[in-house]
C-alpha cells in the first residue's frame, strides 16, 4: 500500500481504490472537512500528477468525466482550497509524493483503466440528510425532497412566497456557481415545467450566494441531489443539452473566456490535461469568443 501523510490530509492507495482523508490543519477548507473521507475507486480515475514548487508541491487527481456528482454539479469551478482531489505536499515529502503518483499510474496501466467518460456515477456523493445555510437562504436535502427556506436578507418578493419544497422527481438539474468578481453565485434547481431566467436574487428555486465562507458548502447539497438524478449521459442520450464542465463560463463574458484559456493552458502545462483534452477544451472556449 502507498500512503502520504500531510497537514493538508492523508492519501492512501491499496491498489483498488484511493482513500482521501482531509487534514485537521486550520488551513484545510470547511468544505473538505465537512465532506470528510472519500473513497475513489481506481476505475474512476483518468490520471494523477505531482507538481513541485519552491515552498510546496501539489498532488492532483483527474477523474473521468461523469464519475463524480460533485465535479459535475459544480462544473469544475471548485477552487484549490476546496478541491478534495488536490493535496498540498511539503518539500521534504516530494519523494513520497512522486512514489505515490507512480504507484497510481502503474495501477492504471496494469488495469488498463480508460480515460474516457463514464455513463454512471462511480462515487456516491455526500451523505444525506444535510442542510446548509449561506447567502439568502438555507437548503436542505433528505434524499427525496429539497427544502429552501429564506432569511432576513432575502429579496422581499421571493421571501413573500414562503419556503419551497421540491420533490426530487420534479428536479431536472442542479448547479452551483461561486461568486466571481461583481457577479454573485448561486445554488440553482431547474424544476420541471417551471423554467426561469430570473437572477438568483428573484428565483424562488435558487439560493443567492455572495462569496462568504459557507458558500462552498452549498456545493455539497448540489452534489447530493445530482447523485440521485439520472446520469448526465442518459439525459444527453434523450436529446437534452448537457452542461460542459470544462467550457461553461457564466455569461460567456469575453474576459472570463480569456481567463479560462489561460487556466486551461496552465492545466495543460502542469500535466492535469492531456494534449487531446486541452485541444478539445480550447476549441470549445474559442467557439464562444
Amino acid at each position: 500500500m502507498a500512503e502520504i501523510i500531510q497537514k493538508d490530509g492523508t492519501w492512501a492507495f491499496d491498489g483498488d481504490a484511493l482513500r482521501l482523508t482531509p487534514g485537521r490543519d486550520k488551513n484545510v477548507s470547511l468544505l473538505r472537512r465537512t465532506l470528510g473521507e472519500l473513497t475513489v475507486p481506481l476505475g474512476a480515475l483518468a490520471g494523477i500528477s505531482f507538481e513541485q514548487g519552491k515552498k510546496g508541491g501539489r498532488l492532483r487527481l483527474r477523474l473521468r468525466d461523469g464519475a463524480d456528482p460533485l465535479l459535475h454539479a459544480t462544473g469544475g469551478r471548485l477552487t484549490e482550497p476546496h478541491d478534495p482531489y488536490q493535496l498540498v505536499v511539503e518539500p521534504d515529502r516530494y519523494g513520497v509524493a512522486e512514489y505515490f503518483a507512480d504507484e497510481v499510474r502503474n495501477a492504471l496501466l496494469l488495469e488498463q483503466v480508460p480515460a474516457e467518460p463514464v455513463d454512471t456515477f462511480l462515487l456516491p456523493g455526500p451523505a444525506v440528510p444535510l442542510s446548509v445555510s449561506a447567502g439568502d437562504g438555507t437548503a436542505g436535502f433528505d434524499g427525496e425532497h429539497v427544502r429552501l427556506e429564506w432569511n432576513w436578507k432575502t429579496e422581499d418578493a421571493k421571501a413573500a412566497a414562503g419556503a419551497r419544497t421540491l420533490a426530487l422527481a420534479d428536479i431536472e438539474d442542479v448547479e452551483w456557481l461561486p461568486a466571481a468578481g461583481l457577479e454573485n453565485g448561486c445554488l440553482r434547481f431547474t424544476v420541471r415545467g417551471a423554467p426561469t431566467k430570473a437572477p438568483p436574487k428573484y428565483d424562488p428555486n435558487a439560493v443567492e450566494l455572495w462569496g462568504f465562507k459557507k458558500d462552498p458548502l452549498m456545493a455539497l447539497v448540489a452534489a447530493a441531489v445530482q447523485a440521485r438524478l439520472p446520469h448526465p449521459s442518459a439525459r444527453a442520450a434523450a436529446g437534452e443539452p448537457a452542461r460542459d464542465a470544462v467550457a461553461v463560463v457564466a455569461g460567456d463574458d469575453h474576459d472570463a473566456l480569456l481567463r479560462r484559456l489561460r487556466e486551461l493552458g496552465e492545466l495543460h502545462r502542469d500535466g492535469v490535461l492531456t494534449d487531446d483534452e486541452f485541444a478539445l477544451a480550447k476549441q470549445a472556449v474559442l467557439k464562444r469568443l
